[in-house]
């Protein structure tokens, strides 16, 4: 077979192989790891299919996103906003349909204060990849911080109905009934 077939030949069959598939929110394996997260009971396991699922929607197809990602995630621990913000700006220019890439200038918005473009990039999360219970745990951060408790258990509950492990957020579902009942919290 000559050689400028084989390799559009080649390059075709690894793309279909599970470790070589572009991974992010499109990535196949999310519907069973969202499966397992539903019906496991086990604290653990719940745990490590959370972390395989933030594995998968931090990875890219684009090299240059991933680098910026990963460089924005640095500056943001580092707390040098600007410098996240500058490459989180450049991450969702270059990678517009990279869920996780508005997912992480969100949070950077919301760390900023800047809760309006936070919620801006959680509703373009959601429209790229709406199972991120991330996203919508942030979302009702920002309205839990911006005093709408109804907006607040509306985002709250949809994490949950999502991932039902994050004990955290349910903790505070409870805080939020109560209030919105009239009950101390």
């Amino acid at each position: 077979m000559p050689r400028k077939l084989l390799v559009p030949m080649v390059l075709a069959a690894l793309a279909l192989l599970p470790g070589t598939v572009a991974a992010d929110q499109r990535d196949r394996r999310l519907d069973d790891l969202f499966a397992r997260l539903q019906s496991t009971a086990r604290a653990g396991e719940a745990q490590a299919i959370e972390q395989r699922i933030w594995s998968i929607w931090s990875e890219t197809a684009d090299p240059q996103a991933g680098i910026l990602l990963q460089e924005g995630l640095s500056a943001m621990a580092h707390r040098r906003f600007g410098d996240a913000l500058e490459r989180f700006d450049r991450m969702v220019e270059q990678a517009p349909h990279f869920a996780e890439g508005w997912n992480r200038r969100a949070t950077l918005h919301y760390l900023m204060g800047n809760f309006r473009a936070s919620v801006l990039d959680i509703q373009r999360t959601l429209d790229l990849e709406p199972r991120h219970f991330g996203a919508l745990s942030g979302l009702g951060l920002i309205y839990d911080a911006v005093e709408q408790p109804a907006a607040a258990l509306r985002s709250f509950e949809a994490a949950v109905a999502i991932n039902p492990h994050l004990d955290t957020i349910e903790q505070r579902i409870l805080e939020l009934r109560r209030q919105l009942a009239g009950r101390p919290t």
